[in-house]
């Protein structure tokens, strides 16, 4: 069944996302990032480097069901399109698109799409991108388990992080997901180290974005990874991308602390979103009536309110 925008994005997610103010006065954002950050900022990231090919592109696929958010894959494909990487002759990355079947897709807000491959027909990456999205088949996440034996980075985006969550990959490890989605994602996979304020979290060779323009942001430190902080800051340039989250995994910190929920803007207890409590679903728990923005909200807080109350505390 196609979710709409808000079941997916909260689970799903609210839209609003904070960037990141340009803090330099240069025009040339390889300053400007140099400017940011100290040398013991780049000296860590010399140390989680990426060994790109002699020569040739990096393949990277962009995974695509129905209801794929555009701003989740289509952020990351200008990044590694437009990779400026100086000596480099030809294009830094190749890029695809990837679905189970090579029928035409409706993502987000009805946009059309022909993949480029299927699963039995795509070329192996070394990059994979996983958007939010609704396809979550058992051969959807067999294909990524498989595809990520031999990636460099397999990175998710927004709420494409509980499909990467799905494969078990990143049981044990870090991640983070869209800030309505935190407590979502560690209910669902509590084996997971659900990483609050973080704008991305690197793990292995698994790495997980914020919400929508996050994907952005992780996709200039990926490019930083390959070809240098140099490269990062002149694609960043190119693209006039003033954000500087890239630089910083923790820049999303603004999320980092749950809202409180108050009788005059009550919240969803599962996704923080505030609520029309004249509409909305509600349940009674131990005298205290609780309102969701949406039934499927209501129906996993139902089957363990006492463990979502002790979220809330957390």
């Amino acid at each position: 069944m196609t979710m709409n925008r808000r079941e997916l994005l909260t689970r799903s997610t609210a839209l609003s996302v904070a960037v990141i103010p340009f803090a330099a006065a240069s025009r040339f954002a390889s300053e400007a990032a140099a400017a940011a950050v100290g040398s013991a900022a780049a000296n860590a990231a010399a140390q989680t480097g990426l060994q790109p090919p002699a020569e040739g592109p990096i393949p990277v696929a962009f995974l695509i069901s129905e209801d794929a958010v555009v701003i989740d894959f289509c952020g990351p494909w200008e990044v590694f399109r437009t990779a400026t990487v100086s000596g480099r002759r030809g294009p830094a990355f190749r890029l695809y698109t990837v679905a189970e079947t090579a029928e035409p897709l409706s993502v987000g807000g009805g946009m059309r799409m022909i993949p480029n491959f299927t699963f039995r027909t795509a070329p192996s990456p070394k990059v994979l991108v996983i958007p939010a999205q609704s396809g979550e088949s058992a051969a959807t996440v067999e294909w990524i388990r498989q595809a990520s034996r031999t990636t460099d980075v397999t990175m998710s985006v927004c709420t494409g992080a509980f499909l990467l969550a799905k494969t078990g990959l990143l049981n044990g490890k870090a991640a983070t997901t869209h800030h309505n989605a935190y407590s979502d994602l560690a209910m669902q996979y509590p084996q997971i180290q659900v990483r609050r304020g973080a704008r991305f979290v690197e793990a292995a060779n698994l790495a997980s974005a914020g919400g929508l323009s996050s994907g952005i942001d992780l996709s200039l430190r990926v490019v930083e990874r390959y070809f240098g902080r140099a490269a990062a800051a002149q694609t960043a340039d190119y693209l006039e991308y003033q954000g500087l989250g890239w630089t910083d995994p923790n820049s999303n910190e603004a999320y980092r602390n749950r809202r409180v929920s108050t009788a005059a803007h009550p919240l969803c207890p599962v996704c923080d979103m505030e609520v029309d409590p004249g509409s909305a679903p509600k349940s009674v728990y131990r005298g205290q009536t609780y309102f969701f923005c949406m039934p499927s909200h209501k129906q996993a807080f139902d089957k363990a309110p006492e463990a979502w109350l002790e979220m809330l505390k957390a």
